[in-house]
């Protein structure tokens, strides 16, 4: 396919998604705080995870991202209503946009927990075995430390979402051996040691990678 065939693609995609105006202020309010925040495709894609991987045994899902007003969203509307979302990241005035955003969504306060705490900090105190879904926007440098702590959390039949973790395919460039990209490949290299999971690279974004754990 070709990048104008793919950019068409995602143009039809966009312009033919019914408009949603909470999702909409929510990324304008990311982008006034210079956040990265996932695109539509993106975001129908976590809509969708959310509501497959969804099980009678887990609790709900995580988000570790300072864009959790968007990413929560996409999120939220894919899971049942018995289940909650999990956001996980330092910043509080990241969290309290997030709470706006999701009330106007009509969410009530009690689907979602939120931890304003470093995600490597906190994550270790969450039960294992509970979640079906872990998302994880995280520095290379902290990408396999933060794979070892969330792989655990998953049910089986959870995944793993971690995107922008191919840095535009920059990995392929040998010559490259700054450390950002260096840790991106050694975090590589350790989730192909991890037992029964299935790994799937989508060119969504800098690069997607799902990493789902066998049922």
């Amino acid at each position: 396919m070709t990048d104008t065939a793919y950019d068409a693609l995602n143009t039809y995609i966009e312009s033919t998604t019914p408009a949603d105006e909470v999702v909409a202020a929510a990324r304008r309010d990311a982008g006034e705080f210079g956040l990265t925040v996932p695109d539509e495709v993106t975001g129908q894609l976590l809509t969708t995870l959310a509501g497959a991987t969804s099980t009678g045994s887990s609790t709900g899902v995580i988000a570790v991202t300072p864009a959790v007003s968007v990413v929560g969203l996409y999120l939220l509307r894919g899971l049942p209503t018995s289940a909650s979302l999990t956001a996980i990241d330092p910043e509080v005035e990241h969290q309290r946009q997030a709470k706006i955003s999701f009330r106007e969504a009509g969410y009530p306060a009690s689907r979602v927990r939120f931890l304003p705490s470093r995600p490597l900090d906190v994550m270790g105190r969450l039960a294992d075995n509970s979640y079906q879904l872990v998302y994880g926007e995280v520095s290379p440098l902290d990408l396999t430390a933060f794979v070892q702590t969330a792989w655990p959390l998953l049910v089986p039949g959870g995944v793993l979402v971690l995107p922008d973790v191919l840095l535009d395919g920059t990995l392929a460039d040998e010559s490259r051996r700054d450390r950002q990209t260096v840790a991106a490949r050694d975090a590589q290299d350790f989730i192909t040691t991890l037992d029964d999971a299935l790994v799937t690279r989508l060119p969504l974004g800098a690069g997607l990678m799902l990493v789902t754990r066998k049922a």
